[in-house]
């Protein structure tokens, strides 16, 4: 975690040897920390999602990914997501085992 920034709260809502579906909720600056995805995903925004991503090599980028859409990608994604936004940010996560 950087300094200063909060971490973002995940819930695990199911776990099986199929997928496993996780709720993450961020305060306005927090962050998931560094991660690597072992699984191709699917995150769905519950709210409208401002996100800056740092990425492998220090590059920066921001997206906007409105509430009730969804984007995909593959297993081997590495990662710190902030939440960019003012305002409380939420999306699920869907990773297929």
């Amino acid at each position: 975690m950087a300094a200063g920034r909060l971490p973002c709260t995940a819930a695990v809502m199911i776990d099986d040897i199929k997928v496993r579906v996780t709720r993450f909720d961020f305060a306005p600056g927090a962050e998931t920390g560094w991660h690597r995805h072992a699984h191709d995903y699917v995150i769905t925004a519950v709210t409208d999602c401002e996100m800056e991503l740092e990425e492998p090599g220090g590059s920066t980028r921001r997206i906007s990914v409105p509430s009730g859409t969804s984007y995909r990608r593959d297993a081997g994604v590495e990662h710190n997501v902030i939440n960019a936004g003012s305002g409380s940010m939420t999306f699920v996560e869907v990773e297929l085992k």
